[in-house]
């Protein structure tokens, strides 16, 4: 079993992301969000890159969430306060990556997985994937508001609410009706697309694309409230105690909340 880790690779304009975890779906672990952000900033930093592409390694799973062992360790509402911090900090560094962006999604985009599609300027995706965010069917946390209001800007409010809410996994064909996804793709031709999409956006001003992005980032996710009260109350509680226990035991039945 190879060590979780995020994989750089640069291919002349072009900088490649990968996600690779496969054993466990994708799933991030701590330092592999943090190698996320340190990856969004050799981008940014890098004059010559014109477009990233983010991509799952092993062909399930795009990102499936956190590594949900992490949160064994949280002892009080102020840790899920600082987790939440880390994951903004990580992310803000994707969205203000100023040149165009592309997750590429093959299976499962769950969780974090849906957070950091949402980031991404486009979507592509095979036949097979599926989005959603069913934290309160599972672990029983919530998201910052930086996260809610990327999601909800990337898939639509409605779509979000269902997700969340209701703990739906929504399929690609869905995804692609609403907007979300650019195209589906079959898995022996998405390469193909992949590199088409890379050389259109690589062809852009790259001033036009960085002004037009840092409007666009404005717009969706400036002003937002301060909810950290409400996410210190969910992670200190006794039900996403119960959450965590019961996803790590792989308990099939949804946990019985209190609303301690």
């Amino acid at each position: 079993m190879s060590s979780p880790r995020i994989d750089f690779e640069k291919a002349g304009e072009v900088a490649f992301v990968r996600f690779n975890n496969p054993e466990a779906h994708n799933a991030l672990t701590g330092q592999m969000w943090l190698d996320l952000r340190d990856a969004a900033l050799r981008i940014a930093d890098d004059p010559s890159i014109r477009v990233a592409v983010f991509r799952g390694v092993g062909g399930k799973a795009f990102v499936s969430g956190t590594d949900i062992t992490g949160f064994t360790t949280f002892a009080s509402g102020a840790d899920g306060v600082a987790y939440e911090h880390r994951i903004d900090d990580c992310m803000s560094a994707v969205d203000a990556i100023p040149v165009t962006t592309l997750a590429v999604v093959d299976g499962w985009a769950v969780g974090g997985g849906l957070n950091i599609a949402s980031a991404c300027d486009f979507r592509l995706a095979t036949p097979g994937a599926r989005f959603g965010s069913p934290i309160g069917r599972t672990l029983g946390n919530c998201l910052s508001a930086l996260s809610m209001a990327r999601i909800g800007d990337a898939v639509g409010v409605g779509i979000a609410k269902r997700m969340v809410l209701l703990g739906e996994i929504v399929t690609a064909q869905e995804m692609l009706d609403n907007g979300f996804l650019l195209k589906i793709a079959e898995p022996e031709a998405m390469d193909a697309e992949i590199e088409a999409l890379c050389r259109r956006a690589a062809e852009n001003a790259p001033l036009t694309t960085r002004a037009t992005k840092a409007t666009v980032r404005a717009l969706a996710l400036g002003s937002l409230p301060d909810i950290e009260a409400m996410v210190a109350q969910v992670y200190g509680s006794e039900d996403f105690r119960r959450g965590v226990a019961d996803f790590l035991a792989r308990t099939k039945a949804v946990p019985k909340w209190t609303g301690r």
